[in-house]
């Protein structure tokens, strides 16, 4: 695994410190550190970006920040949750691994 994984994962944390802190931040050092969680979140983004397919990395944090931010809401804020919404989890959740399947599939493709 290479060291461009890291990075991904740490944006993926980020987006959710950023979306949990849109939910709560009342004050205006609460948004200052919102906006800063952002800043180094893309940065981390930008960073796995350049080992890794751009799109690979963008569905990771995007199916990450989808799924996150359901359960933040269900778990931490009394939303709910249904069906549709597990079925689309469910269906960000394929669309990754199978982005990342086509992705090793071209590298091999590429070492051959």
């Amino acid at each position: 695994m290479n060291k461009y994984w890291f990075f991904v994962g740490m944006t993926c944390l980020l987006e959710l410190a950023w979306v949990f802190g849109f939910t709560t931040a009342d004050k205006w050092w609460h948004w200052g550190l919102v906006g800063i969680v952002i800043v180094v979140d893309f940065l981390f983004f930008s960073k796995a970006c350049e080992g890794l397919p751009t799109g690979t990395v963008y569905a990771m944090f995007a199916a990450v920040g989808s799924i996150g931010t359901v359960l933040m809401d269900v778990y931490l804020f009394g939303g709910s949750i249904d069906f549709a919404k597990l079925f689309f989890i469910g269906l960000l959740i394929v669309g990754v691994i199978s982005l990342k399947i086509a992705d090793q599939q071209i590298e091999d493709g590429e070492k051959s």
